[in-house]
């Protein structure tokens, strides 16, 4: 809930490494909180902002060293009610470069499309001293596990060169329907994003879409459901669930891509969520160099469910 506006002074600050390189709108919007796009804009086409004294272009790019002059600004005060909500998140990892988080699912990464406050707007209320903090990859609302914010702009540079390269090893856990054959597969099939008539987004296999890699290992099955190492070598929207739909072992509850009817049966025998759980990340340290080989265990719920399959279903 908005009260009522108010007018900061002009200030001036000083470009250090974790803001070079981004560009100046984008620094302005993540700085500059209560203050409409469209203003931000505005006072960058009028010359209102200066970099050294001089008009810029809302395309500039900070650099290290260079005096940023921010107009005063009428700016809306949010009510204390505004802040996110919830509970600190665990951090797995963290350094003055970058952390990683375990996400508990049902939290967004960020908000958006009816979500006021997901992972990111936790973490910058909790750490107003922070001037650059931003995700450096995404995961779906519904699945828990290790997420990876950036501290600084030269690491979320250089962690998303490694996600492009193939340089960053991710391996999620998942439960799905049916009995899964093969030890080992790779499943290579293109993915298409597109929209429903709602306006919700969705993919599918198709030969129009982007390439998509991810090599699927076999942990155990049982008579009704296989547990499942998947490890992504390209980072597609959904890949893991519509890869695996797609050759007709969906997510158990899955509620964009699985079987609906049995999700409702799952409910009632604990299952609440979708079963995808971001469970190991490996990957050079994008400042230091060093290797980083981080785990998170599947969430109480998630061990909750296979261990009454355990207990109900014979092995296969």
């Amino acid at each position: 809930m908005m009260t009522q506006s108010k007018i900061n002074a002009a200030r001036r600050e000083r470009i250090d490494e974790s803001a070079a390189g981004q560009r100046i709108d984008n620094y302005l919007m993540r700085t500059v909180k209560g203050v409409p796009k469209s203003h931000i804009y505005r006072i960058l086409r009028s010359g209102e902002v200066r970099i050294n004294g001089c008009r810029v272009r809302q395309t500039y790019r900070l650099a290290v060293g260079d005096e940023l002059r921010i107009p005063p600004l009428r700016m809306a005060a949010r009510a204390a009610s505004a802040a996110p909500p919830g509970k600190s998140l665990p951090a797995v990892f963290e350094d003055d470069a970058l952390m990683v988080v375990d996400k508990p699912a049902g939290l967004a990464v960020h908000g958006g499309s009816g979500v006021s406050f997901g992972v990111i707007e936790q973490l910058r209320a909790s750490r107003p001293e922070r001037r650059t903090l931003e995700l450096a990859h995404r995961l779906d609302r519904e699945t828990s596990g290790l997420l990876i914010v950036a501290k600084k702009r030269s690491a979320l540079t250089a962690l998303h060169d490694m996600m492009r390269e193939g340089r960053m090893e991710k391996r999620y856990l998942a439960l799905v329907v049916g009995q899964w054959p093969n030890p080992v597969q790779h499943v290579r099939a293109p993915l298409f994003k597109y929209l429903t008539a709602e306006g919700e987004r969705r993919v599918r296999v198709s030969d129009d879409g982007k390439s998509a890699h991810s090599i699927v290992r076999l942990l155990k099955r049982w008579r009704g459901f296989s547990l499942l190492e998947v490890e992504l070598k390209t980072g597609r929207t959904h890949q893991i669930r519509v890869h695996l739909a797609h050759l007709g072992f969906p997510l158990a509850g899955d509620d964009k891509y699985g079987d609906f009817a049995l999700n409702k049966t799952l409910e009632g025998k604990g299952l609440r969520r979708m079963f995808l759980h971001a469970a190991r990340l490996v990957f050079v340290h994008p400042l230091t160099g060093a290797r980083l080989a981080l785990d998170a265990p599947p969430p109480p719920e998630l061990q909750g469910f296979v261990a009454r399959l355990d207990a109900q279903e014979p092995a296969a």
